[in-house]
């Protein structure tokens, strides 16, 4: 088997490998950019590819887009910080066969991956109940982020500061900075461009 990991983390990259070293048919290829798993992909497409959601040059769900396009059958596995079920439904959209958050344990990458590799499809069971609560609930996006939330984010991707967020809303710096560190971590973003990205493919703004 022919595996590919995007991600651009050294550390999640040779723990990856570690979960593989004892498969002798699994063979690991990696690309710390989106631009180079495009490159990867044209020349020696996997038979499974771990994406990370964040990544320095797109988003992992655009990636997987591009991916599905040009092979309906990839098999590709989403690897993510946050384990929000909104993000996990927008990977399986996006046509993603697992979803694996980062936060849970190592075996659980492995368990997805092998299952993708056999035309599965594989997510955790705890996100599995969350999500089946999520569509039985027929969440939108009030329930996933407060309309304050909402606000701050709408701004920030008009390119509105933070400082001119506070003064816009008539908020503290402090407080607006807290919203929009609680929105990055629903988002699974590192930086406020990132999340914004992401808020703008998940259609919250």
């Amino acid at each position: 088997m022919k595996l590919l990991i995007v991600e651009d983390h050294p550390i999640v990259i040779s723990g990856c490998r570690a979960l593989f070293s004892q498969n002798a048919n699994v063979t690991i290829s990696e690309a710390r950019t989106a631009a180079e798993a495009r490159s990867i992909l044209a020349h020696e497409p996997p038979d499974v590819t771990i994406i990370d959601i964040n990544l320095p040059d797109g988003s992992g769900l655009e990636l997987t887009r591009e991916f599905i396009e040009r092979d309906p059958d990839a098999r590709i596995v989403i690897f993510s910080m946050n384990d929000t079920p909104i993000l996990a439904v927008q990977a399986f959209q996006s046509g993603a066969k697992a979803y694996v958050s980062k936060n849970g344990g190592p075996a659980d990458l492995r368990e997805a991956v092998l299952a993708v590799a056999r035309g599965e499809t594989w997510i955790s069971g705890d996100l599995i109940q969350e999500i089946a609560l999520l569509r039985a609930q027929n969440a939108e996006t009030a329930e996933f982020l407060s309309e304050r939330e909402q606000v701050v984010l709408r701004l920030l991707a008009r390119g509105r500061t933070m400082a001119e967020i506070a003064n816009d809303i008539s908020l503290s710096y402090k407080t607006v900075a807290s919203i929009c560190a609680i929105l990055r971590k629903k988002l699974g973003a590192r930086t406020s461009t990132e999340m914004v990205r992401i808020a703008v493919e998940m259609k919250l703004v």
